[in-house]
């Protein structure tokens, strides 16, 4: 086991931005590593005898199904766990639950709403938490889009993702993981829907290491000219269903549809972290074209999942 491999081990997983440069590209090697395992049909229970507890306020389709088939490949049992399932929906707190759970399992993989929960957790418990969403980050997805764009583009450094719509949990893991691998990251959205200046702030001091460059800008067709990467994101997400209307009129204007695509480069890829609202923020064209990157993105939320298990537990 070499040194990063060893700073990785017993880790949480909460965000990109507490990452090395280093431990972001071994997580991306292995993760191919166990991609290319999976595809020359090797074994590689890597997590024999290990339980990862995977807690779900929020439902699921990717996170679910690459999770737990994650660990089946990997030799170890997931353990599906809902907030009912739980004393948490009984007031037990937080606190208590990450010590209980640090008795029984060898690691935590929560998708919820609120960050601070993810925070709490780990800070209480003494086994690696995994953030698998939250309203602000989403660091599984966006270790996943960067292996997608690795395998497209054979390279990072340099090259220029434009993210198209609301700049949210999403948004914000690309700018921490973009600044951290050379990508230079863009979010074209309407005025008021900007990421939190903060992340902007704190992606743009990571950047400044890396040589890249972290943006803002609320002129999507000046934003996409040049692109490498066009990246888009459903415009009302899950607990956001009341504002969808008032969403649906504010980003009319930052569709990613065959026009806007013309004008990135020629080679550009397409991205979506799914699930899609065709006709919304993304068209059938676009989204099922031959630029589209979308269902290999999909996949490797499966390959970079395994990774993080691996290195962590």
């Amino acid at each position: 086991m070499n040194d990063l491999a060893k700073g990785l081990k017993g880790r949480d997983f909460i965000s990109l931005k507490d990452f090395t440069t280093e431990e972001i590209f071994y997580l991306l090697d292995l993760a191919a590593e166990l991609k290319a395992k999976l595809k020359r049909g090797e074994p590689h229970p890597i997590l024999a005898g290990k339980t990862l507890g995977m807690i779900f306020t929020k439902r699921s389709t990717r996170t679910r199904v690459s999770f737990e088939v994650g660990m089946y490949q990997l030799g170890g049992y997931p353990l599906f766990l809902t907030k009912d399932d739980l004393q948490l929906g009984r007031g037990e707190t937080i606190a208590d639950t990450a010590r209980v759970l640090s008795r029984y399992l060898d690691g935590i993989m929560i998708r919820t709403y609120s960050h601070q929960e993810v925070e709490e957790l780990a800070a209480h418990a003494t086994i690696p938490v995994i953030n698998g969403l939250t309203d602000f980050l989403h660091p599984t997805q966006a270790l996943a889009d960067i292996m997608t764009i690795r395998e497209w583009k054979g390279e990072l450094k340099g090259l220029n993702l434009i993210f198209i719509g609301d700049g949210n949990n999403v948004a914000h893991s690309l700018m921490y993981g973009g600044a951290r691998v050379g990508l230079n990251v863009t979010i074209a959205c309407p005025s008021g829907y900007e990421p939190l200046p903060q992340v902007v702030e704190e992606a743009r001091r990571i950047a400044a290491y890396n040589g890249c460059q972290i943006a803002v800008t609320n002129n999507v067709r000046e934003a996409v000219e040049g692109a490498d990467i066009l990246y888009t994101d459903v415009w009302a997400s899950m607990g956001q269903e009341a504002e969808a209307e008032k969403r649906r009129q504010a980003f009319q204007k930052y569709q990613l549809n065959s026009e806007l695509l013309k004008r990135a480069k020629p080679d550009a890829m397409v991205m979506h972290c799914l699930p899609a609202h065709r006709g919304e923020e993304i068209t059938d064209e676009v989204i099922d074209g031959p630029q589209s990157a979308v269902f290999d993105e999909a996949e490797n939320r499966l390959h970079a999942h395994k990774a993080i298990l691996a290195a962590l537990m």
